[in-house]
């Protein structure tokens, strides 16, 4: 008999700004959403009981061995226990693996927690880069890496330099003037903020109008071209989240009162052969997005019409828009695109803000709100990918082998293109943004384009007023370049 998985608890945190006194840390945070899980399931003894304990990788605080050290703070004595990597695709593909686990009868009852205390307290200065101020020495790995050597040395490294290029690849494809894009983009956004004023655990309560999104000011900065700080990901926060995964079958020693269960249908993790930015074939689409949710419908048994609602990761504007693309989800589409408002309004600090959204949909699949929904994840630049469907209602699905399956076939797209290090001649843009200081004056431009070879490079402009000007009015995909490398600089330099 196939064993259904259900997700039997769930808990959020949120420990707001105006708190002073008995400040949690991120272990504590997910001590006390744990706990909050374990209410949720109705049981005093859920937690001492459990097999696993899975946590989402902390980038605020460095912990040796997170999971255990939760287990130990909640009196757990679990046989596995397992930290994620660092991405935002890890919350979902935790819960893939667990369901996996459980379904192979491996483990009968998991705890997959994450939290982050991130906001600035005492006085302190919020930092640039609050997202990597965290990020200890102990964090090695392939997945501290989002950007090539010389995508680095042209400055960009970071999601608040590398997401806009998407931005930028997205508004030329609309053939919009720029002011109608922003008023596109914004709208999109203050649908967002709107969902954040209501969920009680977000960060922020204040719905914000297109006006206050799109239009720079003295609290509203630019950050890169075209974004403003309303459409960057609000980091500096304490959030955190837990939830219970267990067998249909255990969880029918829990009393849920009158509340309906919460299956996991079905996940799906894909990453893209082209990994970095310099390697992508376009800017506008991600393969491994459309795999993965290709995989968890099929796996689900349900058709993407079939869904009700989704929370997809909304990190910046971009992301839900290639989604949209990715999806076929038409702009009049009436379901949610967000259960909680978004990583911009919600708050999504760390990795961990797809566990905010699975806690947010189980709550509304088990009072009633959505019969199911779909959770997409994703980690750096777009290159990692999980998703999953969950129900009120089973489905004549066989989750044993689905994480195995994708731990061997995960790669979608093409094969990275070819890339020039060191550039001369002509080129054509393909995408670009501007970055700037934080009084609001551009620092320097970063464009990528192919040369006259088909080879694709990544360049920085001079530092002119000019061509500030010239890239933040009119879109400049398309447009000629002249490249010349910097020996002393070692960049290369486009010439508009």
């Amino acid at each position: 008999m196939k064993n259904r998985v259900v997700i039997a608890g769930w808990g959020q945190i949120t420990q707001g700004k105006e708190q002073t006194e008995n400040i949690l840390d991120p272990l504590e945070l997910m001590t006390e959403v744990s706990l909050r899980a374990g209410d949720e399931a109705r049981s005093a003894d859920i937690l001492r009981n459990l097999d696993g304990v899975m946590v989402v990788r902390v980038l605020s605080k460095y912990y040796a061995s997170a999971a255990r050290q939760l287990a130990e703070k909640i009196g757990a004595t679990p046989r596995f226990a397992s930290v994620s990597n660092i991405g935002g695709n890890s919350p979902q593909l935790l819960v893939n693996k667990a369901a996996g686990m459980i379904a192979r009868r491996e483990l009968e009852t998991v705890l997959i927690a994450g939290a982050e205390a991130y906001y600035p307290r005492g006085g302190k200065k919020e930092p640039e880069n609050a997202l990597f101020q965290g990020v200890p020495d102990g964090y090695q790995g392939d997945g501290t890496v989002g950007s090539t050597e010389s995508e680095t040395i042209h400055g960009m490294a970071m999601p608040i330099h590398g997401f806009p290029l998407y931005e930028t690849a997205l508004w030329a494809a609309s053939g919009l003037e720029l002011a109608a894009y922003q008023e596109q983009i914004g709208n999109l956004w203050a649908t967002f903020s709107e969902v954040a004023a209501t969920h009680p655990n977000s960060w922020t309560n204040t719905p914000r109008t297109v006006e206050e999104i799109i239009t720079p000011t003295g609290t509203n900065r630019l950050i890169s071209f075209p974004y403003t700080k309303f459409m960057n990901p609000l980091i500096s926060a304490d959030l955190g989240a837990a939830i219970i995964l267990m067998s249909e079958e255990k969880a029918r020693q829990y009393a849920q009162g009158k509340k309906r269960p919460v299956y996991f249908l079905g996940g799906g993790y894909a990453e893209d052969r082209q990994r970095f930015l310099i390697q992508k074939s376009d800017f506008i689409s991600s393969p491994p997005l459309k795999a993965a949710v290709r995989k968890a419908l099929q796996r689900s048994h349900l058709s993407l019409d079939e869904i009700k609602c989704f929370d997809i990761y909304s990190c910046f504007p971009c992301a839900v828009s290639v989604a949209r693309r990715m999806l076929a989800l038409k702009n009049d589409d009436p379901r949610a695109l967000t259960l909680t408002g978004g990583l911009g309004f919600f708050g999504g600090p760390g990795n961990n803000y797809s566990l905010h959204a699975v806690a947010t949909l189980a709550d509304a699949i088990a009072n009633g709100k959505n019969d199911n929904g779909m959770i997409t994840s994703l980690g750096w630049f777009m290159h990692k990918h999980a998703v999953g469907v969950y129900s009120a209602f089973p489905a004549d699905t066989d989750i044993e082998y689905h994480d195995l399956e994708d731990e061997k076939e995960y790669v979608a797209g093409e094969e990275p293109v070819e890339i020039i290090e060191q550039a001369s001649g002509k080129g054509v843009i393909e995408t670009y943004t501007v970055i700037y200081s934080r009084n609001g004056a551009p620092l320097y431009a970063i464009i990528y384009g192919k040369t006259d070879q088909g080879l694709r490079f990544v360049a920085q402009t001079h530092s002119d007023p000019n061509v500030f000007d010239t890239l933040t009015t009119r879109n400049q995909v398309g447009r000629s370049v002249h490249l010349k490398y910097d020996a002393q600089k070692n960049r290369n330099i486009a010439e508009l």
